[in-house]
């Protein structure tokens, strides 16, 4: 039997405590509704994409002003079946679709960007921005 059953315990522990911390992913990942995940300090959907918003869409309007051509090139984020709540909602488009917004702002891809991580719409037309947590 150990004279210091103890200082073991309290080693084992904080070894313990020090490899779970140590296995903590550097990136921020929160889930969202749609596959919404926020890494990297952006806003992406479920297939990794980034996701922008659109400064004459009007926060909390429920509506998005990006449709017909516009939605052609930025295509909306489709909630589907998902449901929305804290910063998430979802609105309903001009054509009865159902769209993610965060913060009241309706979510969307750019056709231009071609791997998670792409960030090439940002800016575009000093109108689109790249959504952000």
């Amino acid at each position: 039997m150990s004279r210091f059953p103890i200082l073991r315990t309290a080693a084992a522990l904080t070894l313990g405590t020090a490899a779970l911390i140590g296995c903590a992913s550097t990136t921020s990942s929160t889930s969202a509704p749609g596959g919404v995940m926020a890494r990297d300090g952006m806003l992406t959907g479920p297939n990794g994409m980034t996701l922008y918003t659109f400064d004459k869409d009007v926060a909390g309007s429920g509506k998005s002003t990006c449709n017909g051509p516009c939605a052609t090139n930025w295509p909306p984020l489709m909630a589907g079946a998902a449901n929305a709540s804290g910063d998430y909602s979802v609105i309903t488009r001009d054509d009865g679709g159902r769209q993610i917004a965060y913060k009241g702002k309706p979510l969307y891809y750019w056709i231009k960007d071609t791997k998670p991580g792409d960030k090439t719409g940002d800016g575009f037309n000093k109108v689109w921005r790249v959504a952000t947590p």
